[in-house]
Formats: structure tokens, C-alpha cells, sequence
């Protein structure tokens, strides 16, 4: 899986997918117009590869900014790699098309480059992407998770996606679908939280031992949006080993963690609404780190996760994320 001078690597089903992608999850108290003026910014410094999702909101706002982006002469719409997400209400068979379908509408797309299931939980279908009970807790349900992905392998059939893949699996969960019987298409990747803190090397090994590329999100640490943070966490961007390989190697601290990344092989997805940062960003492809650098970087894991996923402990179907458990589910 090496990287091209396009900055792209070819993933198990032959299709490319550029290495550094630009994130659109937007807080429910940021104006969602913001995402679209931070798309075409985007663009327009040379980001190619946009993730989205249906649960983000935001795909009217994208799909409007990649438009004015090709009508302008910036970009083609074969240029652009668009990742849209399979969300949860929408995991019984008969459902996952119309997820897609009606994504692709508020883009305004005729296909999706990629198309991933947004986790492993199925939660109870209807227009509340969040179904809760008079409990004040998510209404779960249990779908076989072979038949959503077997929808998911009609809709690249039908030429609506090129690529299909997962998100927030574990292992076991990577394996469930791999052990499929029949399987026709295997995921392209797996998207996972991860950063210094929580570097993901066994799934990460695990992944290339399938020819499955692994993404990183939340490569800063995170937002500190009190409704999907742990609080307790620790700043990233304050760490003083990190800001230590910042300082010599002349970078920011979000920069080092960025093309630490990289350098490990994985896809990585950055996200900011400030075109200052968005500028910097950018820029991770001008700099290398050395071999004694990103050993320093490696030693701050400490499995520390910045999302929460408590709001599915009950699901009947739950499986715990535990890199360094001893019987190695991650």
C-alpha cells in the first residue's frame, strides 16, 4: 500500500482514496453554512478527499460547495472524493439504500466514492436519527449485521458507491463481516478514533494483515463538545513530548500529530472551520519525522479515548473496545 506522488493509495478493491481527507462533523451550535464556506476553503488549498455523513447534517451545505468548486474551474467531480456514512436507524436491509439514496440527493451526487457503516449498533428505525425512550436512553436494534452489509454490497452493485467500508469496529466485529459466507466485497477500511493517546497499533496491524487500510479521526484529540467527550481527558495539543518534536522539527503540535500519523500508514481526516488552519493543515506533506521522533510520539499511548460510546453499553450486540486486553479485542 504505498503512497503515490498524488498522495493516494490504492485500497483492496482497486480504487485510490487520498491519504489526508478533510472532516465535516459539525457541532449542533455551529452553523451548518459554516461547514460549506470551510469545504470550498478546503478545496480551494487542495484538500480532495471530504468525509461526511448522513447524521452530520451537512451534506446540503458540502454538495453546494463542491459544485460552486467545479463550476469555478477548481476541481472535477472526479476529483473529489466524497465519504458518506451508513447511519445507524438505517441498518435493516431494506433501509440502507434509502439512506444512501437520500444522501445522495441532498448532495446532489450521482455516485459516493466511498460509503462505510457509521458503527456496528443498530438503533430503532424512523425520522429520529436518535430514538430514545421514555428512559431518556437510545432505543436499540438487532439487525444481522451480514445482511446490512450484503445491502451495502448491492448498492456498489448498482453503481451508487465505488467503495464500501466500516467504521468503529473492532476486531471481532472486522471479523464478523470478513467470515462472512458469500462475502463478495470485503471493507476497503476501517475509520477509528485515534491519535497519540490511543494509536490503534494492534488494529492497525490487524488491518494490514487483511489488506484493510485503517482511518484516523479525531487526530487532534478532539473537540471539547461535552456531548460525545470524555472530560477528563488531557489536552493533546498541550502535551510537552509532542511539543517537544514540534519545536525541532519547526512545526505546530497539530502538524506533528498529523504527519505522525501518515508515516504509519494510515488515511487521515482533519477538521477545522478556520482557514488559517486550514491553510497550516495542508502543509503535512512539506516536512518528514524522523525514526527517533516517532518512537517519541509512540511512547504517549495510553489508550485513552476522547469519544464516548457508554450510549451503547446496553445494545445487545455491544462489544467492548479494549486495545490492550489479553484476548486481543480492539
Amino acid at each position: 500500500m504505498a503512497l503515490s506522488k498524488d498522495h493516494t493509495i490504492r485500497m483492496n478493491d482497486g480504487n485510490k482514496i487520498p491519504v489526508f481527507g478533510f472532516g465535516t462533523y459539525s457541532p449542533d451550535n455551529v452553523e451548518k453554512s459554516k461547514c460549506g464556506e470551510a469545504t470550498k476553503i478546503a478545496i480551494e488549498v487542495g484538500f480532495r478527499h471530504i468525509d461526511g455523513a448522513y447524521l452530520y447534517n451537512t451534506e446540503e451545505q458540502i454538495g453546494r460547495a463542491v459544485r460552486e468548486k467545479i463550476a469555478d474551474g477548481t476541481v472535477k467531480r472526479e476529483d473529489i472524493f466524497y465519504t458518506g456514512k451508513l447511519w445507524s436507524t438505517f441498518y435493516r436491509p431494506g433501509l440502507v439504500r434509502t439512506c444512501l439514496e437520500q444522501s445522495l440527493k441532498k448532495l446532489q451526487f450521482d455516485y459516493m466514492d466511498l460509503f462505510i457503516m457509521h458503527n456496528p449498533y443498530a438503533l430503532q428505525p424512523g425520522p429520529n436519527p436518535l430514538p430514545l425512550g421514555e428512559d431518556g436512553k437510545l432505543i436499540y436494534d438487532n439487525v444481522d449485521l451480514h445482511q446490512t452489509w450484503e445491502a451495502m454490497e448491492a448498492c456498489k452493485e448498482a453503481g451508487l458507491v465505488k467503495s464500501i467500508g466500516v467504521s468503529n469496529f473492532n476486531r471481532q466485529q472486522l471479523e464478523t463481516i470478513l467470515n462472512k459466507p458469500g462475502l463478495k466485497y470485503k471493507p476497503v477500511l476501517n475509520q477509528v478514533e485515534s491519535h497519540p493517546y490511543l494509536n490503534q497499533s494492534k488494529m492497525l496491524a490487524f488491518c494490514k494483515s487483511k489488506d484493510i487500510l485503517l482511518e484516523a479521526y479525531s487526530v487532534l484529540g478532539s473537540q471539547r463538545n461535552a456531548a460525545w467527550l470524555n472530560k477528563e481527558t488531557p489536552i493533546l495539543l498541550e502535551d510537552p513530548v509532542l511539543a517537544a518534536v514540534a519545536k525541532k522539527n519547526n512545526r505546530s503540535l497539530a502538524l506533528v500529530a498529523l504527519r505522525y500519523q501518515l508515516q504509519r500508514g494510515l488515511v487521515v481526516l482533519v477538521k477545522s472551520y478556520t482557514k488559517k488552519r486550514i491553510e497550516e493543515n495542508i502543509q503535512v506533506f512539506d516536512f518528514h519525522l524522523s525514526q527517533e521522533d516517532m518512537e517519541s510520539i509512540e511512547g504517549l499511548h495510553r489508550n485513552q479515548r476522547y469519544l464516548k460510546v457508554d450510549a451503547f453499553f446496553g445494545h445487545p450486540q455491544y462489544l467492548p473496545f479494549d486495545e490492550d486486553s489479553d484476548d486481543d479485542k480492539l
